[in-house]
Formats: structure tokens, C-alpha cells, sequence
């Protein structure tokens, strides 16, 4: 970026204050945000005319007010596609971490209280010929359906749409279209859908008291889909057999109650941190960026300006 533009950053990993987010819309033609810098409609109000590009850091842009950017005329773009793969590696991990009670096993070695090998110690459960509920067939609910086939999970499915037939069959993949029916009659649900109106707190109170007691809850999306406060209080009463989770609905805050359960893996909202994916995601800001400025139109574009 300093190369090819007048670039100022941010280069720690402390996120800007609203109060400077708001002073650097005033002056910047592109902006180019993480997914933990919230660009409202209160900081987009104060954007100069120069501003034209919101080219974000990330494939989610539910931390973006895409009305406001729409209204203003400013292009949005993300970073799809190249986080596919990481997220899906670690959906898997914690489809394997929960049921088998790995992070509790850890913590068992590390207390110094581990005795020794015990025919009844530390019994998880297979996950082999356990049926997987896919909530949001995209690209990484799509990965995440093809490694849970080697691992021999029976690949179930809830999206907007349904896939086509082609990639059901090659999936072996069953589609519901009601996500209550599904919910009640799988072993392991993965949460793979973005964050959008529609889908806050899309696992309610309710719809997470349909899920069946030995059921497991892995989420590596965004925290807000699930209403935590509720999963928290099944999991304590043992409602829910377990939870894997690599976002939390109030990050970085984590209900303190959550801390405490054991049958839960608590990640820090690392599913697509490897270097490769950084590094492919930075090279994609860069293309959507280089691509606006010469007066084309990006490949990543979320929405078009309306100016």
C-alpha cells in the first residue's frame, strides 16, 4: 500500500477509537477497516467528499453500515473466498475438540492431576456415522461438508436456497428447509451463515430448546447468530451436550458464566488466522483498491456507489 499509495496506518492490532475512525473518514479517499472496526452511520456522517472506497479487511461486513455507505455513494468491497478453507479447518477442529473433550483433556495434563490411563477416563463421544447440521451452505459450510465427509458424518444442510442437485450429490448432503425439523434430529450443528439482520439470535431460546440433549453446538461465524445468554444457561443445565466457539456475541466480552463451563471450547476468534490467509487477504485489498482507483470496478464489490 505504501508503495503505490499516500497511505497512513494503523500498524498494531489495537483497533482505532471511533473518535478516529471519524477524523480519518474526513480526509481519506479509501478506507480500509478490520471486522472490529465498526464504520456506522454516526462515523460515515462526517466522511469528506473524497471518500469513495470502504475496501474492508475481512469477508464479513456486518461491522459496515451499507445503507449509509449506499446513500453516500461509497463502494464497498470485502475479501470473500480466501478465508474458506483456514474457517473450515477449524470448524472441523472443533467438530473433533468437542465431543472428544480435547481442551479439557489439556487442561487435565497441565494440572498435574492426570493419573495415568483409565478404561472409564475421559470418555467423549465418535463422531463417526453422527449426522452434521449445516446452518448456511456457502463457500465455507460447502468445505466444511466436504472434510466431514472423510470423517464419516452424515452432512445435513439448512440455507436461503437450496445447492444445486450436482453439489448434493457429490456432498451426499440433505437439505431441510426447516431449520426447527433439523435442529431436532442432529448430533452436531455448525453455524457457518454471516451475520445479518435476519440472522441475529437465529438460534433463539427457542429454537436452541429443540436441539436434543447429547447435541453439540460448533460456531465459527459470528457470535451474534446465537443468542449466548441462552446457550449458556442449556449448557450449564445440561441441556446441550457441549459447544465449540470461536466467536462470542459481545466480543472480545465473554459471558463470565460461559468461563466457567467445562463441556465448552472457547476460542479466540481464530478460525481464518494463518499467515497464508492474511497475506491472501491483503492482496486482495490491494487488487479492490488498485481496480476502484483506475475507474473499474472491483472484483470484491458488496455494493455498488450509487454516485
Amino acid at each position: 500500500m505504501m508503495e503505490l499509495f499516500d497511505t497512513r496506518l494503523n500498524d498494531d492490532d489495537t483497533a482505532m477509537s471511533a473518535e478516529q475512525l471519524a477524523e480519518a473518514v474526513k480526509t481519506a479517499d479509501v478506507l480500509v477497516p478490520t471486522v472490529t472496526d465498526r464504520i456506522d452511520a454516526r462515523i460515515l456522517s462526517q466522511s469528506g467528499e473524497n471518500l469513495r472506497l470502504i475496501a474492508s479487511f475481512g469477508a464479513g461486513v456486518d461491522h459496515i453500515d451499507l445503507a449509509s455507505a449506499r446513500t453516500r455513494g461509497i463502494t464497498v468491497t470485502n475479501t470473500p473466498g480466501v478465508l474458506t478453507e483456514d474457517t473450515a479447518d477449524m470448524t472441523m477442529a472443533l467438530i473433533l475438540a468437542v465431543p472428544r473433550r480435547l481442551a479439557e483433556g489439556e487442561r487435565l495434563v497441565r494440572s498435574g492431576d492426570w493419573a495415568g490411563w483409565g478404561p472409564t477416563s475421559m470418555l467423549g463421544h465418535r463422531i463417526w456415522g453422527k449426522r452434521l447440521g449445516i446452518i448456511g451452505m456457502g463457500r465455507i459450510g460447502t468445505a466444511v461438508a466436504r472434510r466431514a465427509r472423510g470423517f464419516g458424518l452424515s452432512v445435513h444442510y439448512h440455507n436461503r436456497r437450496r445447492v444445486p442437485e450436482s453439489l448434493e450429490q457429490e456432498l451426499e448432503a440433505t437439505y431441510w428447509e426447516s431449520l426447527d425439523q433439523m435442529l431436532a434430529r442432529m448430533d452436531i450443528i455448525s453455524v457457518n451463515c454471516p451475520h445479518t439482520p435476519a440472522t441475529f439470535h437465529l438460534l433463539s431460546a427457542r429454537r436452541l430448546e429443540l436441539l436434543q440433549p447429547h447435541a453439540y453446538i460448533v460456531n465459527t461465524s459470528r457470535g451474534e447468530v446465537i443468542d449466548e445468554v441462552a446457550l449458556t444457561r442449556m449448557l450449564r443445565d445440561h441441556k446441550i451436550a457441549g459447544a465449540g466457539l470461536d466467536v462470542f456475541e459481545h466480543e472480545p466480552a465473554i459471558n463470565p458464566k460461559l468461563l466457567e463451563l467445562e463441556n465448552v471450547v472457547l476460542l479466540p476468534h481464530m478460525g481464518s488466522a494463518t499467515i497464508e490467509g492474511r497475506i491472501d487477504m491483503g492482496e486482495k485489498v490491494l487488487i479492490n483498491i488498485k481496480t476502484f482507483v483506475d475507474g473499474h470496478s472491483p472484483p470484491d464489490r458488496v455494493i455498488a456507489s450509487m454516485a
